[in-house]
């Protein structure tokens, strides 16, 4: 037990420690985005799907 933390103290001194908790974030902040503008486009495709759907119905 020791050892590992040893070691993960270590990683948290060093400078990928910080890097990786970077990286993270910024992922973290990329998904949001892409999941925000997919569903965006899902809904702008839906009313556009429905009113399609309408003038073809009458």
């Amino acid at each position: 037990m020791q050892d590992f933390l040893t070691k993960v103290q270590r990683f948290i001194v060093s400078e990928d420690g910080p890097t990786a908790v970077e990286y993270a974030v910024m992922l973290a902040l990329i998904v949001v985005v892409c999941l925000t503008a997919i569903q965006a486009i899902g809904t702008n495709a839906n009313t556009t799907f429905q009113t399609i759907a309408t003038q073809l119905a009458s």
